[in-house]
This record gives C-alpha cells, structure tokens and sequence, in this order.
C-alpha cells in the first residue's frame, strides 16, 4: 500500500468508506413518487412537494406513487411550455431557488432526444437526470503519472502565490474553492474544473466551456484530457433529488501553469499534494462530486488500494437499475 494510501486510511480513522460515497446514494424511493413523462420514468419528486403540483390538474396527473405529465401535452414544445409556468410559479414562491437561465434537457440517458426543456434550476426539484464534466487537474504528464514539483497558491483576486514546496516529488494537483456566492456549496473545495452539461452542448464542447471559464485553460491544452469513468450519484439534498452523471477527466498540466477563474465562480485555486486532497476528501471538505471524482483518480493511479474503498463500485452503476431513468 503507498504512503498516500497510509495517510488516507489514517484521515478515515475506523471508516470503511469516506462519508461522500453514502452521501452520492443517500436516496430513498419510498419518500418519492416518479415523475412520468410519456410512459417514460423521468424523475423523482419529493412526496413532501407532490401537494403543490395538484395546483395544475391540467399539466400533472397525480396518482399513487407517481406524478405524470398529461397525455395531452404531447409535444416537446407544449410539455417544455407547460412546465415551464409551473417552474416559473414555484421560484416565485421560493420553493424553486439558484436560477441560472440555463436550459436543460429532460432525457435519461445524455445522447437521447430530449422530452421537454426546463430551467437549470428545476431540475433538483424535479429529480430529472443532469450531466456534469469534472476535470482533476494534475501537474507533470501522462508517462510520469501526474506526478509533479512544486507547490502553488493562485488567489483569483490577488494573484499572490505561497504553500508547500512539494519537494518530495508526490503527486500534486490543481484544485478549487468554489464561491461564497455559488447557490450550491459556498466555500467547498471543489475539482480544478467542474460544470453541468447545458443543452446544446456535447460532452468536449462542454468540457472545453468549462476549463476556459473556471480556470482559464486554453481549447488546445483541454484536448489533451483523457477520460476517467462514468460515475452516478442519486442522492436526496435539500433542493429535491441530484440524479446526476458525472463525465471525469484527467489533466495533465505544465509547471508554470497557473489557474485564473473568468467566471466568478472560484474563490482561489490550491495546488496540493495528493495525500491532501485525499484529506479533503476524507474529512467532507470537498463536495461529494469533486469528492468521488478525486477519489476515482486516486483508485485508477494506484494512490489508493481499490480494497480499501468498497463502496466505491457501487458508483460506476446505474442506481437502482431496471427502474427506468434512475
């Protein structure tokens, strides 16, 4: 076992699993019923919200267990429209918060055609499948295995730089605290890069968006990013229900790169040793995306032994399978 793998293992104490994999299926279908969209399972909706939707018989059709759109709204643009109201009617209210006139698709699986559009926003509420790209951003190169010298500080505001010096040539990595202002996890650690997929963007489009607007990461560096697994999270949060894919990377980046935010949404950039952000990890100062992607890294470059994270697997599946959509 590496001294990463020591050091994690000393961070998790008598835990089997870092708490961010329970937290990625923290679900239960019970407190649930489906949302349906033309006799396709497209969603979950809180029973505690199921009350609210009985205000529009014209556009839901209640039952037992499930929430359906009417038969008669049979058209992309009609279901898109009237959801639509709805959505507009329940962020008024407050129930629907972090607007971010971003459209989304309704889809289950990311290269179906859509059944209706939504605003970002709803989609928690809703419990409709997301799409995210998250990025580990490593320093050195793919031969050597991201291992890198060095150690970095980037502050988006003032640009002053200070840490460790990584003298001991561990693996080393970029990563990210998100903004105060981010309507979802203020102040966490986060990936280096890492952003849901909005409709009309492929996967690499989006990837390539995303590295530009967090770190300002040139298109022909992204393209270098090699591609990690497919990871699943269903989970209950305050919003509603995150049923989300998450599309993790890899990327290799130079010494002297130095990461800078063109959005906003990142508070300052780290460069950390690995051991570090396993801590992160460990402790649940990272989100539970940026949580499962780094450890996804970890497992695939040897910094963790995959036995000592059993739960891990049950990521890289769809949750509850044969439940259409889930």
């Amino acid at each position: 076992m590496s001294a990463f793998s020591d050091l994690y293992s000393a961070a998790l104490a008598d835990l089997t699993d870092p708490p961010c994999i329970a937290a990625a299926r923290r679900f239960d279908p019970r407190r649930h019923r489906r949302l349906m969209i033309a006799a396709t399972a497209v969603g979950w909706i809180r029973e505690d919200d199921v009350d609210v939707l009985r205000r529009w018989p014209a556009v839901f059709t209640i039952a037992p267990g499930t929430v359906t759109l009417a038969a008669a709204l049979d058209t992309l643009e009609a279901r898109s429209a009237a959801l639509g109201g709805v959505i507009q009617a329940l962020a008024g209210e407050g129930r629907i918060t972090g607007w971010r006139d971003e459209t989304f698709a309704i889809r289950n699986r990311f290269d179906d055609p859509p059944l209706a559009f939504i605003e970002r926003a709803a989609s928690r509420f809703f419990g409709t499948m997301t799409y995210a790209v998250h990025v580990n951003g490593l320093l050195g190169s793919a031969a050597d295995g991201g291992g890198g010298r060095g150690s970095h500080r980037s502050k988006d505001k003032d640009d002053g730089n200070d840490g460790n010096d990584g003298n001991d040539g561990s693996a080393m990595l970029w990563i990210a605290r998100r903004s105060l202002d981010k309507a979802v996890d203020p102040g966490m650690l986060d990936t280096l890069v890492g952003g849901g997929i909005g409709w009309g963007w492929g996967i690499e489009a989006a990837l390539e968006k995303e590295c530009w607007e967090e770190s300002g990461i040139a298109p022909e560096l992204v393209r270098t990013a090699r591609p990690g697994r497919i990871l699943h999270i269903l989970t209950e949060i305050p919003q509603g229900t995150q049923a989300e894919q998450l599309f993790t990377y890899d990327l290799w980046l130079p010494p002297d790169f130095a990461p800078h935010a063109e959005d906003g949404e990142v508070a300052e950039h780290l460069c950390v040793r690995g051991e570090e952000a396993l801590q992160a990890v460990a402790t649940g100062r990272m989100t539970v995306d940026a949580s499962i992607t780094t450890l996804d890294c970890a497992l695939r470059h040897g910094w963790l032994d995959a036995d000592s994270l059993p739960g891990f697997a049950r990521l890289m599946t769809v949750p509850l399978p044969g439940r259409e959509g889930a």
